[in-house]
């Protein structure tokens, strides 16, 4: 059966704002991250006690794939805020990096003014806005970003700068060949999913026929559990379908028990489990014990694997996938993936009431 997936021009027409096209630009979008990152100027000689990347939605994924990138490798703890209020331990040892797209995120730049009145020491990842206005103001260091992208899209300029700042602080280093090698997956998935490979060759449109008519739950472990949900955002975002993510092994600790309802519900879902090659064995036991015991009760099981040498390309691997699977499943549905017309309409509601802008400006001129 011929779907819209092998009719270019349907899905040109569907697609009206080419979200098939930004994704393939991302490895583009990775390198132009890095340039702009590496010109920054930001200090040298701090050795924070703790890291804290503050961001809302496509802007905080980048704060949460570096904290499971160096998780096992980093002696300093990183914690991704996504709340208008810091944790009570930031202080004047804390490195506090504001990651905002569009610079007017306003939980995102509450939290950026506190602190700064904190005293820590703070970047900036953002386009413009606000965010970059107080950055000029208060001479707080900062990578501007190109402005025009969907914030979902805009991962690469959310995560790429963050181990750049870190590595010009010298708090982490000898990263570029992973980095490039990040990009150069990024690159391979894109060539062999884009649109003009037909279905039978075509993993991420495969998937995405497989899950249509149902709700996708992605499941991760470790270093994929920020990639489980980004993907989990992506069909929220992409695909305009609830979804939902969790992961190994405290899913085994109550998730499980959930697929004991009726028959008739769980049939509804479509589980996505993230899989490594080099998976340790006491996960590989969880997630092939579970596929067996209880995930198999449900409309599909779908197995991605992580493509790669090195922990941050296997990430960016199965990150990437996800992104055409979910805009292919956007199109099956004939959905434009690009406009999240709901997360606008709440935003301009929540300005009107909350008046943030005003209470922006308030706060700044404490701090002047």
């Amino acid at each position: 059966m011929v779907t819209i997936l092998d009719n270019q021009s349907r899905i040109e027409e569907v697609d009206q704002s080419n979200m098939l096209g930004d994704l393939a630009k991302t490895s583009e979008y990775c390198r132009d991250a890095i340039n702009r990152a590496k010109r920054a100027i930001v200090p040298t000689n701090f050795n924070p006690k703790n890291i804290v990347v503050v961001g809302m939605g496509g802007s905080a994924i980048g704060g949460e794939l570096l904290k499971d990138w160096l998780r096992e490798t980093l002696p300093v703890s990183i914690e991704v805020c996504r709340d208008y209020v810091l944790p009570a331990y930031v202080n004047k040892n804390t490195l506090v990096i504001a990651n905002s797209y569009s610079g007017n995120t306003e939980e995102t730049v509450t939290a950026f003014l506190s602190a700064v009145q904190k005293k820590c020491i703070v970047l900036a990842v953002t386009s413009g806005g606000q965010l970059a206005e107080f950055c000029k103001k208060l001479h707080v260091p900062h990578v501007l970003i190109p402005s025009g992208l969907q914030p979902r899209v805009a991962i690469p300029y959310m995560f790429f700068p963050l181990p750049i700042l870190m590595e010009k602080m010298g708090l982490i280093s000898s990263i570029e060949d992973e980095l490039d090698a990040a990009i150069k997956v990024i690159e391979n998935v894109s060539k062999e999913n884009k649109s003009t490979i037909p279905t039978k060759n075509n993993q991420a449109k495969t998937i995405a026929e497989k899950i249509l008519g149902t709700i996708p739950v992605v499941y991760g472990f470790r270093q994929y559990n920020s990639v489980a949900h980004r993907m989990k955002a992506q069909f929220n975002e992409n695909s305009k379908l609830p979804s939902k993510s969790e992961s190994f092994p405290e899913l085994n600790h109550n998730e499980t028990v959930g697929f004991n309802a009726p028959n008739d519900l769980i049939q509804k879902l479509s589980v996505i489990l993230i899989r490594d090659p080099d998976e340790p064995l006491e996960l590989k036991n969880r997630i092939e014990t579970s596929a067996k015991l209880v995930f198999q009760k449900a409309k599909n099981v779908i197995e991605i694997s992580a493509q790669g040498p090195t922990k941050l390309t296997k990430m960016f691997s199965v990150l990437s996938m996800g992104d055409y699977v979910s805009v292919y499943l956007a199109l099956l549905q004939n959905k434009d993936p690009t406009p999240v017309k709901i997360i606008d309409k709440v935003k301009t509601e929540l300005a009107k009431k909350n008046r943030m802008k005003e209470r922006f400006e308030t706060e700044l001129a404490k701090l002047k």
